[in-house]
């Protein structure tokens, strides 16, 4: 694996003092990072604040990082670890964390204008309905699923940033993948959202 991917060089930079070399890292992996927290906690007020967390987690670190692994590993490794600690932290808001309902509009949701309403409507529900699936996942499956489809890493950096063996990350997105599929099945799948297969 090349541990010298472009990020990692980028992180090396800010480690040396280049905040620009911070501020091109963090405007790539905002929305991403962001967008794991938001799935994984289900909780935008305490997505947020884990988003600071990390982030400060990193610049408090910076001084004494290594390219052990691809840069996407290291942030999201740091970004698992903070959910961890959140879920430990306060164990009962497992308990009432609320399900996204497929009846409210999905903020982040973004269709362009120029689309029919009809589109835009049935759009909105299969997003929603694939929220509210993935929402109930197991917990180790939803952020092995939300790993894999917000940022693109493969099963061995899931594998990592999780500490569990590959052949456990590989088998938490095939059950995931398979539960998405069924509880999809009554709506039509979109292009865009064809799960894939994790053999």
């Amino acid at each position: 694996m090349d541990l010298w991917d472009d990020d990692a060089s980028l992180m090396l930079r800010y480690r040396d003092g280049d905040t620009a070399a911070f501020a091109a890292l963090y405007a790539q992996y905002k929305g991403p990072l962001y967008r794991y927290l938001l799935r994984h906690v289900r909780n935008a007020c305490a997505a947020a604040d884990l988003f600071q967390e990390v982030w400060s987690h990193l610049i408090a670190t910076r001084a004494r990082y290594e390219p052990r692994a691809k840069f996407a590993t290291f942030l999201f490794h740091i970004a698992h670890n903070c959910a961890i600690d959140f879920f430990r932290r306060d164990l009962n808001l497992r308990r009432v964390m609320p399900a996204y309902d497929s009846e409210s509009p999905l903020p982040e949701a973004e269709v362009p204008e120029h689309q029919r309403p009809d589109r835009v409507a049935e759009f909105t529900e299969q997003q929603s309905a694939v929220l509210a699936a993935v929402a109930a996942l197991p917990q180790e499956q939803r952020e092995a699923f939300l790993l894999r489809e917000e940022t693109g890493l493969n099963v061995e950096e899931i594998a990592r940033i999780t500490d569990v063996p590959i052949e456990t990350a590989k088998s938490r997105l095939r059950y995931a993948v398979r539960k998405l599929k069924n509880s999809l099945r009554p709506i039509q799948e979109p292009e865009a959202l064809r799960l894939r297969t994790y053999a």
